[in-house]
């Protein structure tokens, strides 16, 4: 009878360890920001995020989960625990951090300007002026830029950063501010009527971390450590050869620093 005990308790131990190492890892992002969070044509998720958080999940051994969330649920629905961790090309702010923690950061990038080539407008300092009008993405560090720094300029918020583009190209709007590769990306597929004004005006650069429960300590020492390695090991440069090469030959051109 003590043998066959033994044995079940055995059989449950290895269970429990199995279960344990195939726990599942689940990452919200919102899956509307190429090349970073996207979906294929048959709806499937990926991106440079996708990709980041695949090696993070075979890092970890566990298998790993894409929730596709709206920007304003991610940070409730981690809070909340439905997922794990957000990477979704967030900003770390002072503000976020009172009820979120962090990673250390795994790319910078800094706000730019996608102009409409008849407003005129050459920096930043161009669109702080009574008349003109900015398009910013609600909740974004462009809107929270704008509405501290362009006191003298009309700020029109919108919901999604489509909007704002199409605002700049339909002339109704002077200028729309969010990260460099979002307005690279934007000019690219409008060069008859935007510019890109790529070049950081803002005094510190921006930047993105992985986004994790402030009681998931041990998460995030180890995603902390995964980082470290995916920097030193290429990783991060295997992302951007995949996803990002013309646009970093362009930041290269300009001498403006890269994502990662």
């Amino acid at each position: 009878m003590k043998k066959i005990i033994s044995v079940l308790m055995i059989a449950l131990i290895s269970l429990g360890i199995s279960a344990f190492a195939k726990e599942k890892l689940t990452v919200g992002m919102e899956l509307a920001y190429p090349p970073f969070e996207m979906s294929d044509k048959e709806g499937n998720p990926q991106g440079v995020s996708v990709d980041f958080a695949k090696a993070l999940g075979k890092y970890l051994g566990r298998e790993v989960v894409i929730e596709n969330t709206a920007w304003s649920g991610l940070i409730p629905s981690l809070k909340t625990g439905k997922i794990d961790l957000i990477i979704s090309s967030m900003t770390i702010t002072e503000e976020r951090k009172r009820s979120i923690n962090f990673s250390i950061p795994y790319a910078q990038t800094s706000l730019a300007i996608l102009a409409n080539k008849k407003s005129g407008v050459s920096n930043i300092d161009e669109l702080n002026v009574k008349g003109k009008k900015v398009a910013v993405k609600k909740g974004s560090t462009g809107h929270i830029y704008a509405t501290k720094n362009l006191p003298n300029a009309d700020i029109l918020v919108f919901d999604k950063e489509n909007a704002c583009v199409l605002e700049v190209v339909q002339g109704k709007v002077d200028g729309f501010l969010y990260d460099q590769l979002t307005i690279f990306k934007n000019y690219a597929q409008h060069k008859d009527t935007t510019v890109a004004l790529l070049k950081p005006f803002q005094k510190d650069p921006e930047h993105w971390g992985v986004a994790i429960n402030k009681k998931n300590v041990e998460l995030k020492k180890q995603v902390d450590e995964f980082i470290k390695k995916a920097k030193a090991d290429g990783t991060f440069a295997t992302f951007a050869k995949t996803h990002l090469t013309e646009a970093k030959a362009t930041f290269d051109e300009l001498k403006i620093p890269f994502f990662f």
